[in-house]
């Protein structure tokens, strides 16, 4: 079993989002206001949509932390839904179905369609409730709950935009950070707004790609053991699981396809206190499965989400017909929002790999195996036989 393990349920327009995580050690001090802060990132953006000017999202915790400390046990979050006040005849557990109008106009590039063939649902909101990026909201919450547990144990998770709709930001500029983009080359964060005002206005949407960095790993999170226990395929596997994503990419990614060899790979050295590194980190901090003591770099790619405001040609699931695609509150962009639930999803799966690999039931257990080895790590090479 898994030392870490979480759940998500509730639907976009239902009454609210619950979520469920378990493995977080007791003693944990938790920070509620930062958690409320990492939803509200997720809702701002540049190109969010209407539903945002709805909800401002708050997390009540429910069960697994008393007076500010995790007790060790399942910790419940909830998220209240507050455009669940407009919804509650169509969205009713109970009640006459006849109550809402069906949505039969399924959307390229939704869940709509493969969903209701899959279930058999003649009604598309019973597969978009579940399958909108509103799920998300939950994720950055139990995101913001790990985070604050890596950052007890010395690790740090961030995230920054490099390209939408095809114009990139410099990943060497360090300006000021354009909070509404995430971006720290402002020259290129005024094209990307320009490009999506540009789209706004003809009804459509555009995607991009965002950069999340890990640092201060241990070496040795995940093994090369069997292929589900690579840290590699679980940081894929997470990312992928965000709505939209359609690519992911470990450090230097999709360029080693183009490079040499001794263009890929990050040579080893000793530095003067004898601590093993590397002098470039192409591979993005994982080597065989595991992380190598370098920064965790992990790219992903999103595509334009597929509610457009001029709706592609698609047909009525009721009769066949041919129809206009459906059209629910949307965003014009959402790759800054997406950036902020693959930091909650990296999160998450490097503290799975932490929990796995130093275990303990209480934080003071969990700090000393952690700092045991980041010691024993740090001394591998003998004192007497460091070159000097």
């Amino acid at each position: 079993m898994s030392a870490l393990r979480y759940m998500t349920a509730g639907e976009s327009h239902g009454p609210c989002l619950t979520g469920i995580i378990e493995g977080i050690p007791a003693g944990l001090k938790l920070d509620l206001t930062a958690i409320n802060a990492a939803l509200g990132r997720r809702q701002k953006g540049y190109g969010r949509g209407g539903r945002m000017k709805i909800e401002t999202d708050t997390a009540e915790i429910l069960s697994g932390v008393r007076f500010g400390e995790t007790l060790g046990s399942p910790i419940t979050v909830m998220i209240k839904n507050r455009d669940y006040a407009n919804w509650t005849e169509r969205m009713a557990a109970f009640g006459a179905a006849d109550a809402a109008e069906k949505v039969t106009a399924a959307r390229p590039g939704h869940a709509d369609l493969a969903g209701a063939l899959k279930y058999n649902r003649r009604d598309v909101r019973d597969i978009l409730e579940r399958s909108s990026a509103r799920e998300t909201a939950m994720r950055v919450a139990l995101g913001e709950i790990v985070r604050q547990f890596l950052e007890a144990c010395g690790v740090t998770v961030s995230s920054k935009v490099v390209e939408i709709g095809g114009v990139k930001a410099s990943l060497a500029a360090n300006d000021a950070n354009d909070e509404e983009l995430n971006c720290t080359d402002n020259d290129a964060a005024q094209k990307m707004r320009e490009l999506i005002d540009t789209a706004k206005v003809a009804g459509d949407t555009v995607g991009g790609k965002f950069i999340v960095t890990a640092t201060n790993l241990p070496v040795g999170l995940g093994s090369h053991i069997q292929y589900d226990r690579r840290l590699d395929a679980k940081l894929a596997a997470a990312l992928m699981s965000i709505q939209a994503i359609k690519a992911v990419e470990i450090g230097i990614g999709c360029e080693c396809a183009r490079l040499l060899g001794s263009e890929v790979h990050d040579e080893i050295f000793a530095d003067e206190n004898g601590a093993v590194k590397r002098r470039t980190n192409r591979a993005g901090g994982l080597e065989g499965g595991m992380t190598n003591g370098e920064p965790l770099v992990v790219a992903a790619v999103m595509k334009p989400i597929p509610t457009l405001m001029k709706p592609l040609d698609t047909i009525d699931i009721a009769d066949g017909r041919a129809v206009s695609a459906a059209k629910e509150r949307s965003d014009v962009c959402a790759v800054p929002a997406a950036g902020v639930v693959g930091e909650a999803m990296t999160a998450l799966t490097i503290a799975e790999a932490m929990l796995s690999k130093f275990g303990g039931d209480a934080m003071t257990d969990t700090l000393a195996a952690i700092n045991a080895y980041r010691e024993r790590v740090r001394t591998f090479i003998p004192t007497d036989k460091r070159e000097r």
